[in-house]
């Protein structure tokens, strides 16, 4: 779903991946992990069908040519000794109401995922949600180590900002 944009569609490239994992594997070279392998048979295919159906611009074409830096964090969040000056707040009482909460809190989090630029999106899902490590992140995605960070940490930022603004709404 991060490069496609219907669920039939990626169902589709699911099983698509699956014949081309079981047509491939007696040509598997165990340069990486069978998971990094299949993940990244599944990338291509997702990316090759988005761009036939059109649905989704390819992953490469959003890297960021100008090198502009964009805050991560807003800094009026900080003190002038790089403290926090509204640090984040806990989330662990359990009542009834607050459940409730959690459960609205976690559907405006995946709202707030899909809104992600497709790059930062991919990585978010891959190492938060899938539990990828940041190697394999880059295998799959085919991109350098400093750029997943990067993408990472505007995705975390972005997330956390938008909660952050939920919650204090709430």
């Amino acid at each position: 779903m991060t490069f496609v944009s219907d669920r039939s569609v990626a169902e589709e490239v699911v099983q698509d991946t699956w014949l081309a994992v079981i047509r491939g594997l007696p040509s598997f070279e165990r340069r990486s992990t069978l998971k990094t392998w299949i993940f990244r048979i599944l990338v291509n295919r997702a990316k090759t069908r988005a761009m036939r159906e059109a649905r989704s611009i390819p992953f490469s074409s959003f890297e960021d040519p100008g090198g502009e830096e964009e805050p991560a964090v807003d800094p009026v969040r900080f003190l002038p000794n790089g403290m926090w000056a509204d640090p984040p707040r806990p989330w662990h009482e359990d009542s009834p109401d607050k459940l409730l909460m959690r459960q609205e809190t976690l559907r405006r989090l995946e709202r707030e995922i899909e809104k992600l630029p497709p790059n930062q999106r991919a990585v978010l899902t891959l190492r938060d949600i899938e539990g990828f490590t940041s190697e394999e992140v880059c295998n799959i995605l085919e991109i350098s180590e400093t750029n997943q960070r990067v993408l990472l940490h505007r995705a975390r930022s972005k997330i956390r900002q938008a909660l952050e603004q939920y919650l204090r709404g709430a």
